[in-house]
């Protein structure tokens, strides 16, 4: 019966070709423009690392000084380099990892690639296993290469390709800040959106840096750093803002606990280790720690941009207007076809057929315009694809937002097409039949 109904559809589209594109073009406006922003908003808003998401902990402590303190005040995002390595060395997680943002000029030994500078990221041990980071050859350090200030590196699988050609090249060595580097991993394609663990990146939804390099080695190198850092007491004479003492906050922490009674465990250890510092005389404020789990510390921060936001408010309104459009053309062409409906019900149609006709109607509509919404929507991201923003590229339709946009087009229209079916039924065929 549906296929009949679905046939009948047919042809009352070629009937009222004008009436039906305007339907149409209706639903695919707002399809295309609903759909370009949810697909940014799911891009933006997914778990950047599925499966252990809940499992991941972004550490933070309190060491500012009393005189500022306020009630309420939510601790730094970032540590100290001292509590950092303090917390790193005691290592009360199972896997823990400290970590920074930084800078190195790379001299390729590959003739025709010039000498340029590469994003780093200065870590420990951990920090691969802990993220999920896939690696195409090779795998990260060890523990021991952070004790020994190892010379060794992790790079990107476009970095590789850059200096190297591609291919296995761990055992290899490279030239960076005019040091000598062995490689040990080579990464696979990786890029966490946005990039979690470092939210104090200037380019959050960007790829991933292509260097990666022992903490340790960094400091005893003196590369160069970056990203935010808060000083909160002045340094001593001599003495720079990245050293052990310094009061300034400016490394991310990270730690992975199996399950909530861990998480409550490792809440209690960053209250006790605070309350020693404070005894003895670094730290002035009461304890005052956070642990927040990745979904969490994405949450806190605010992480998805606000016109992203808005923009999806404003097309789900439009979507929404564009269904009330359609419903009264709807119930334009469905009361036009009243003389026609009369007749059904007179030969001993039901007001139950007579709805479901109408529905199908409606849903083919919808299923029209949704193929041409998708049209639209790949239209919107590509256009979205030419923005100057760091996420961009991100802005694509995969096979779920697919089925999501034929979905939304079938329920929207069904939806708009129930008052006009309804009031379609309720027509008296005597009424209809005295009038012809």
């Amino acid at each position: 019966m549906l296929a009949y109904y679905f046939n009948l559809a047919l042809r009352s589209f070629g009937r009222n070709r004008v009436l039906t594109a305007l339907m149409v073009l209706a639903i695919a406006l707002g399809i295309g423009a609903s759909m370009t922003t949810l697909t940014v908003f799911y891009v933006l808003s997914g778990d950047p690392v599925p499966g252990k998401s809940d499992r991941l902990f972004a550490v933070q402590l309190d060491p500012r000084l009393a005189n500022s303190y306020t009630p309420g005040d939510e601790p730094p995002q970032q540590l100290t380099r001292y509590d950092a390595e303090t917390l790193l060395r005691e290592g009360r997680a199972p896997r823990q990892a400290l970590m920074t943002g930084g800078s190195v000029n790379v001299e390729p030994e590959r003739q025709g690639v010039d000498p340029f500078n590469a994003d780093s990221r200065y870590t420990s041990a951990d920090f691969f296993e802990m993220f999920a980071v896939p690696f195409q050859y090779g795998g990260g350090w060890d523990a021991d290469a952070d004790e020994q200030r190892a010379r060794v590196a992790v790079i990107s699988k476009e970095m590789n390709e850059q200096i190297f050609g591609g291919g296995d090249n761990t055992g290899r060595t490279m030239q960076l800040d005019r040091t000598t580097f062995r490689i040990v991993g080579i990464l696979d394609e990786y890029r966490p959106t946005p990039k979690f663990y470092d939210m104090n990146a200037s380019n959050g939804y960007g790829d991933i840096e292509q260097v990666f390099l022992p903490f340790s080695t960094s400091r005893d190198l003196d590369l160069a750093r970056s990203g935010n850092m808060n000083c909160f007491r002045q340094r001593d004479p001599g003495q720079k803002d990245t050293d052990l003492g310094a009061g300034c906050v400016w490394m991310q922490y990270w730690a992975e606990l199996a399950s909530a009674a861990d998480a409550a465990d490792y809440r209690q250890y960053l209250v006790n280790y605070s309350a020693q510092q404070r005894s003895a005389g670094r730290f002035e404020r009461e304890p005052n720690v956070q642990l927040r789990n990745v979904m969490e510390w994405l949450d806190f921060n605010d992480v998805l941009p606000s016109d992203v936001r808005l923009q999806m408010w404003l097309a789900l309104g439009f979507l929404l207007v564009c269904l009330l459009n359609t419903v009264g053309l709807l119930l334009a062409k469905f009361l036009r076809r009243s003389s026609e409906i009369g007749v059904r019900r007179a030969l001993g149609a039901s007001r139950r057929a007579v709805f479901t006709q109408c529905l199908v109607e409606a849903g083919t509509i919808g299923l029209a315009g949704g193929a041409l919404g998708l049209a639209l929507a790949w239209l919107g991201l590509w256009a979205v694809r030419q923005q100057p923003t760091d996420y961009a590229d991100l802005a694509k339709l995969d096979p779920a937002m697919l089925l999501v946009t034929f979905a939304l087009a079938l329920v929207a229209s069904l939806l708009a097409g129930v008052l006009p079916a309804w009031r379609a039924c309720q027509i008296a065929p005597a009424i209809q039949l005295k009038s012809q």
